[in-house]
């Protein structure tokens, strides 16, 4: 058994790692981040629920991310504009998150509610892919990642920023969205991550395929740049936070050990579950998912009324 004395919690040292590596092979598959289960595992199993939790979990998102970011690089398909518009938008709501989580939401039993409510929303988010997608169209789009893949025409080209329009061209097409439209969303969801301790990209994803109108192929790569981007500029907004805070009792800095255990962990993990998606159907892994996290979301909203 290790103590871990900025969280006081107390556990082998092999167990961060482990569970955070069978959480990230798992949602990796699925295309989701695992810090949105890791965090009620620390807050339920392992009872580190004050303000420092949300800090660790980002860590866990710094150290584990790199890998999959430097894989679109490869690949020629991050977008440069998109990433940096959702970074700017989303900075500055990490840093109001952090603020609203350490002054509204310290407790333990005003946290957990809120948890709740943004699980139910990637809970439900799960189980609409599962249900209202298509077969037809995810084959036809099996097959037309085959053929720009083959073409050569599976990168992204002539990227362009400005203060109206963020755009590039894919498959000898151009997509345009607004510059400030993704600021607003990015602030947004940055407000609900920073208090939450997550990156964000689950949120932000869906709303750039589905309200601007963006290739999925292209929107990866920028939301998993900007959720790393903004796990580090979160952990630097609460360690900030932790030295000008005037309640000693109150823990806000996060605890790197146990944090880069998570990370550790889940770098293995999120690099596994790549290589596992092709021989796991993505149904029966988002059914999973969505039956965990809305499981979790029932008992931590219930709490609102015991």
């Amino acid at each position: 058994m290790i103590h871990f004395p900025v969280s006081n919690v107390e556990v082998y040292w092999w167990l961060p790692p482990l569970v955070a590596f069978a959480i990230s092979c798992l949602t990796s598959t699925g295309g989701i981040s695992g810090a949105f289960l890791l965090l009620p595992f620390q807050m339920s199993m392992l009872g580190f629920t004050g303000p420092a939790v949300s800090p660790t979990n980002l860590i866990f998102n710094a150290v584990a991310i790199p890998g999959g970011v430097y894989r679109y690089y490869r690949e020629k398909r991050m977008v440069w504009p998109l990433a940096w518009a959702i970074i700017i938008g989303a900075l500055p709501g990490m840093f109001l998150g952090t603020i609203i989580r350490v002054t509204y939401l310290p407790n333990p039993r005003a946290f957990k509610p809120f948890v709740g409510f943004v699980l139910a929303y990637v809970g439900f988010r799960l189980l609409k892919d599962i249900f209202f997608k298509r077969t037809e169209l995810k084959a036809r789009q099996g097959r037309t990642r085959t053929l720009l893949s083959r073409s050569g025409l599976f990168t992204v080209t002539s990227p362009f920023f400005t203060m109206r329009q963020v755009g590039y061209e894919f498959s000898g097409k151009t997509y345009q969205a607004s510059t400030w439209g993704i600021f607003a969303l990015s602030f947004v969801v940055g407000i609900i991550s920073g208090a939450y301790g997550m990156g964000g990209g689950a949120i932000v994803a869906p709303f750039l395929v589905t309200v601007f109108g963006l290739p999925v192929y292209t929107v990866a790569g920028a939301t998993l740049l900007s959720t790393f981007v903004s796990s580090a500029a979160g952990v630097f907004f609460y360690s900030l936070m932790a030295g000008f805070h005037v309640a000693p009792e109150l823990s806000i800095a996060p605890d790197w050990l146990l944090g880069s255990l998570f990370g550790i962990g889940g770098l293995a993990g999120i690099y596994a579950g790549a290589r596992l998606q092709r021989f796991v159907p993505a149904v029966a892994i988002k059914a999973f998912l969505a039956l965990c996290v809305l499981s979790i979301a029932v008992k931590y909203i219930s709490e609102l009324f015991t």
